[in-house]
């Protein structure tokens, strides 16, 4: 009887082990651990200009002395505003008007992407590619720019002209269906050009409207006290 029970319980892991898979990791175009750079490292100088030092002075006395660490996206903001990304350096000064331990401000530069950690071109460009926009073709977009541009997430083009990074929402998922490839082409080599692109939807829409055209308040709103036909009153 035992070696029967044994040899069902191997069968049914057996069997368990068979429905089991694993699908591929995917990894960001950016790990956020530190490595230095000729341009990033703790021996390139930074400090504020006299005018940032005097913001980030009006900034820091908005806050309790007790919670002036609350400051470090703001200062971390001017900084990567002065310097062009947030480095090393940046961090470093940032920590050292707050007088906050370095990895406070690490935590804070690491988590948000809106702090570049590396140089970046002059044009920056940013993707989305979470679901709304990926059901409408973010990863054609991407294969686009990476194509037409000769590089790839997280890199910049040799010219210093470009950098292509992948985000999490833009904030504009109704204009998610507006890039083609053609249209996203045409604004790059604008762009390469000198010139400057069409702004907002780059199809026949206007502003956020429906893709295809309105669907609703098609005809003229009725005022008040006035029912729609079919509609029936009681009043008791």
């Amino acid at each position: 009887m035992l070696a029967n029970l044994a040899s069902r319980l191997v069968a049914r892991t057996a069997r368990r082990a068979a429905t089991f898979s694993t699908s591929s990791i995917a990894s960001s175009d950016k790990l956020f651990v530190h490595r230095n750079t000729p341009e990033n490292n703790t021996d390139v100088p930074f400090k504020f200009t006299p005018e940032n030092l005097k913001r980030a002075e009006e900034i820091i006395a908005k806050y309790p002395p007790q919670y002036k660490k609350g400051a470090i996206m703001p200062l971390l903001d001017l900084g990567q505003r002065q310097h062009g990304f947030t480095s090393i350096s940046v961090m470093n000064e940032v920590a050292r008007l707050l007088e906050s331990p370095p990895m406070r401000v690490y935590e804070v530069a690491t988590f948000y992407t809106m702090f570049n950690r590396d140089p970046i071109g002059k044009h920056f460009i940013q993707v989305c590619t979470t679901t709304p926009c990926e059901l409408c073709g973010a990863s054609t977009i991407v294969k686009t720019i990476e194509q037409h541009l000769g590089i790839k997430l997280g890199q910049t083009t040799n010219d210093k002209l470009f950098t292509l990074v992948e985000v999490e929402c833009a904030g504009a998922c109704v204009n998610a269906p507006d890039l083609t490839p053609e249209s996203t082409k045409k604004i790059l080599d604008t762009i390469k050009a000198g010139g400057v692109p069409k702004a907002g939807p780059q199809s026949a829409r206007k502003g956020c409207e429906p893709h295809g055209g309105a669907t609703t308040l098609l005809e003229e709103p009725t005022g008040p006290g006035v029912w729609p036909p079919g509609c029936l009153a009681i009043i008791a």
